[in-house]
Parts: structure tokens; sequence; C-alpha cells
């Protein structure tokens, strides 16, 4: 799992979650910490231009007030919709 630094405490939780790593007291990061803490933000980046696309639909920014049965089918068209756009589909 990728997070953000927002979720710093979630290592506990899930032992295969990715945070960056942040600068200790009174010493800087080394590069190979800011290369890590780069590349981290290059995964991330894209997972959160899609889900701001998503969000556009409404599908994910506001309350469903459909059935919940019809969700996810209404999910995977407004993704595969997402694809098409990007010519992926």
């Amino acid at each position: 799992m990728l997070a953000d630094s927002g979720y710093q405490g979630l290592s506990k939780l899930h032992a295969k979650s990715q945070t960056p790593q942040k600068k200790p007291r009174q010493a800087q990061l080394t590069e190979a910490q800011k290369q890590s803490n780069r590349e981290l933000a290059r995964r991330r980046v894209v997972v959160e231009h899609v889900i701001r696309s998503l969000k556009i639909f409404r599908i994910l920014a506001e309350r469903y007030r459909n059935r919940r049965k019809r969700f996810s089918l209404r999910f995977n068209l407004i993704a595969g919709l997402h694809n098409y756009e990007l010519g992926l589909g």
C-alpha cells in the first residue's frame, strides 16, 4: 500500500505499506532516502490523478444514493470510460 505522510501510523496496521521517510531532527535525509521518497511520489501521483478523474463523475466525491447492488457496475462502467479516454481500452 502506498500512502502519503498523513498515514504515518499505517505501518503498524499494514506491514507492507510504504510512506515517505521524514527528515530526522538535527539531520538531513540521505540521497538514497530522498530518491526513495521521489520514487514513491512518482508512483502515487498516477493513482491520485485517476481518483481525481473519478471524482469528476461524482461517484466517489459524494454520497452514493442509488441501489447498492449497482454501485460496482456503475463504478466499473465509469472506470471503463476513463480507460477508454486514455486509450487503454
